[in-house]
């Protein structure tokens, strides 16, 4: 709701009590001369507090200044309304009275405080209305910015997702070409595949589970086409509804970590287990490879590191998943339980 909307609705409201006060009255013309100027300054103060001393004073935090321009206000528009009109709670015409005796202070005159009560009322209401409204745009901005700040990561995240298996598959394809033409056109193919599914389906924020269990199937035959070798690497993908979303690249960095660090070069006492259950309640992801006995030799280029993983978990499944890793002498385990009904 605008300014000029909140500005109506307190003229509709004040408009409407002076209105149910006007069929309790029976002489109308004086109503109108009584009441009109208490009407109109009520108008006024509500104004001044809409454009003015709540957003350039009581929403800065001046609070100080903003009760001292309040006060001068209302004292100023009662005085005004006193010299003026008789109000509606007047006892009648003004009369002409002796003063009061030399040396006692005057007191007050009833219709100022009666005018001063009513414009504080419609000021502290429209007050409570402001600052009311202030708030609760305060917290939608805030929420804005969050779901702005966390799209904006999700999107940093997956930048440096998407480029990293670019360089992985075309070394393979690379290394292909000088033995194996045939395997050449094959991985040119699976790559093609690849990039059809990280350039078009990961733009989505969920995808088919059965999309990210063929991402990686086309990841680990890049993997295994650079040798003639069988690597110890074993699979068991149990979908039960290919439709479950999953957000995508979700699990390859797992993939792309066991497979940088479980020396599947060597052959002999490497292994790698890579697991995944689905149901239309929880998904089950797990991974687990063995870890040399000497330091590897890795490339200087690499993942997006686990605890990027971590953080990207934790924006798009907020209390809504669990993430353990186990890392022992001879083997590293991951094991992430993801359930697709818990609350945020």
């Amino acid at each position: 709701m605008d300014r000029t909307k909140r500005f109506l609705f307190h003229i509709l409201l004040w408009l409407s009590v002076w209105l149910m006060a006007w069929l309790l009255m029976t002489d109308d013309v004086l109503f109108l001369q009584r009441n009109t100027p208490p009407f109109i300054l009520q108008i006024v103060v509500v104004a001044v507090l809409i454009y003015y001393t709540a957003p350039a004073l009581l929403f800065k935090k001046k609070y100080v200044l903003f009760a001292i321009v309040s006060l001068i206000l209302i004292v100023f528009c009662a005085t005004l309304i006193s010299n003026t009109s008789m109000g509606l709670l007047g006892g009648g015409p003004p009369t002409h009275e002796v003063g009061p005796p030399p040396g006692v202070r005057p007191k007050a005159p009833p219709q100022f405080l009666i005018h001063f009560l009513v414009l504080s009322i419609a000021y502290v209401l429209a007050t409570f209305v402001e600052t009311f409204l202030f708030a609760q745009r305060k917290e939608e901005e805030t929420i804005r910015n969050k779901n702005e700040n966390l799209q904006t990561e999700l999107k940093l995240l997956k930048s440096q997702i998407n480029p990293h298996f670019l360089f992985n598959s075309l070394n393979n394809i690379y290394a292909l070409s000088v033995t194996n033409s045939e395997k050449t056109q094959q991985g040119i193919s699976t790559l093609s595949n690849m990039l059809r599914y990280v350039l078009y389906e990961c733009e989505q924020a969920f995808v088919p589970i059965r999309k990210e269990v063929d991402y990686i199937k086309d990841y680990l035959a890049m993997y295994v086409l650079k040798s003639s070798k069988t690597y110890p690497i074993t699979t068991d993908f149990q979908i039960k509804n290919d439709a479950v979303q999953v957000a995508p690249m979700l699990f390859i960095p797992f993939v792309e970590n066991a497979l940088k660090h479980g020396n599947l070069e060597k052959i002999t006492d490497a292994f790698l287990k890579i697991s995944i259950f689905s149901d239309d309640k929880k998904i089950n992801f797990e991974i687990e490879n063995s870890i040399p006995k000497e330091p590897m030799h890795q490339d200087k280029v690499g993942g997006i590191g686990l605890e990027n993983v971590k953080k990207r978990l934790d924006i798009l499944y907020p209390k809504k998943h669990t993430l353990k890793i186990q890392k022992e002498a001879t083997s590293f385990k991951v094991q992430l339980q993801i359930d697709l009904n818990g609350d945020n």
